[in-house]
């Protein structure tokens, strides 16, 4: 099958093309009021961006541009409780880690790590643990935010 985003139906077992717009989708989530959903591109080569898209009756529409992480790229993507996009980040040294992105993507911080981050997730008993899984190793840090729960 080809790189799209699919969307399974529950009632009816259906599967449809919900993201067509790019050429590599990897990673997605969902903001907290699942309003937006966020897709990763991951082309290579080609602009590594993420896309927000409103959800309108079950499927993503109106896809636009939310961050461009040129000359990196991201890949596993969490929100957070108040609508910030975690990124699991790749780009070198100052970049490699996790970018964190406002609901209005704009980058408003890093956690640099000594080797690039593919996917993270929030954790612990008030999901404020950050779990990171890099190149070798697997990361853990207690941040000032609450992971969306359930994601």
């Amino acid at each position: 099958m080809p790189f799209r985003v699919y969307r399974l139906d529950p009632a009816t077992g259906a599967l449809a093309v919900a993201v067509d717009d790019m050429a590599r989708p990897n990673g997605l989530c969902f903001s907290p009021d699942e309003r937006l959903l966020y897709v990763v591109d991951t082309p290579n080569p080609g602009a590594k961006v993420t896309r927000a898209y409103d959800m309108v009756d079950g499927m993503p529409r109106n896809g636009r541009l939310f961050f461009d992480a040129h000359p990196g790229h991201a890949d596993g993507i969490r929100c957070d409780t108040q609508g910030n996009v975690w990124a699991g980040f790749s780009g070198g040294a100052g970049q490699d880690g996790v970018a964190v992105f406002a609901p209005d993507g704009t980058l408003i911080g890093r956690i640099l790590l000594p080797e690039r981050c593919a996917n993270l997730c929030f954790g612990g008993r008030r999901r404020n643990r950050l779990f990171m899984t890099a190149s070798q190793s697997v990361y853990a840090l207690y941040v000032e935010a609450q992971g969306v729960p359930g994601a």
